[in-house]
């Protein structure tokens, strides 16, 4: 898996998540109540405070979970959750290892169908049913991982030439474009929502 993303706008770290199945889902898992940028540069920076080039699911699990907790509150800090965040990566980790041998790959590389890989998508602690459909959609539109079905499977973040999330982004100009797909759909659920 070597692949150039442009989802935290960062060199380095966008490096990382095109090269380490392991960082891209970490990346996924922090992308919520922080700006996109922020969750995907955050394997960067655990592997650079963990002081290696890649994460290992295998020592994030074993990691002691207090240590870990002040890896990632350290300043700036990984999440503005970093706490519950650290719980949550060290619980996918755990995970990772018991049904996949701490291979993240193996995630999609043994995968079927669409429906198949989201199944074992939302099977991953932390993944609901919209996470794992875009990641789904990131792994079928930017990492090349399409079986059969993906796209139904991903749903509308699977649609070609949308710009709905972090599926989409390939650069500046499309994250302006996502940013503003996601102001209209907050807008427009706001409006509909009964006033009290």
């Amino acid at each position: 898996m070597n692949t150039t993303l442009r989802l935290a706008q960062q060199p380095d770290a966008d490096e990382l998540l095109g090269r380490s199945p392991l960082a891209a889902l970490v990346g996924m898992l922090l992308d919520q109540q922080v700006p996109m940028e922020w969750a995907f540069s955050g394997p960067y920076t655990i592997a650079t405070r963990m002081g290696v080039d890649d994460l290992d699911a295998g020592a994030i699990a074993a990691y002691d979970p207090e240590a870990f907790a002040e890896l990632l509150k350290e300043k700036p800090a990984v999440h503005r959750y970093p706490g519950s965040m650290a719980k949550r990566i060290q619980s996918l980790c755990a995970f990772l290892v018991e049904e996949y041998g701490g291979d993240a790959a193996a995630v999609w590389t043994a995968a079927a169908s669409g429906t198949e890989l989201l199944a074992r998508l939302q099977a991953l602690p932390g993944f609901g049913e919209q996470k794992a459909k875009i990641f789904l959609a990131l792994l079928g539109k930017q990492f090349g991982v399409r079986p059969k079905g993906w796209r139904e499977a991903a749903g509308a973040y699977g649609e070609e030439g949308c710009f709905r999330s972090v599926a989409d982004i390939t650069g500046p100009d499309s994250l302006v474009k996502v940013r503003a797909y996601k102001q209209q759909a907050k807008a427009a659920a706001k409006a509909a929502k009964p006033p009290r």
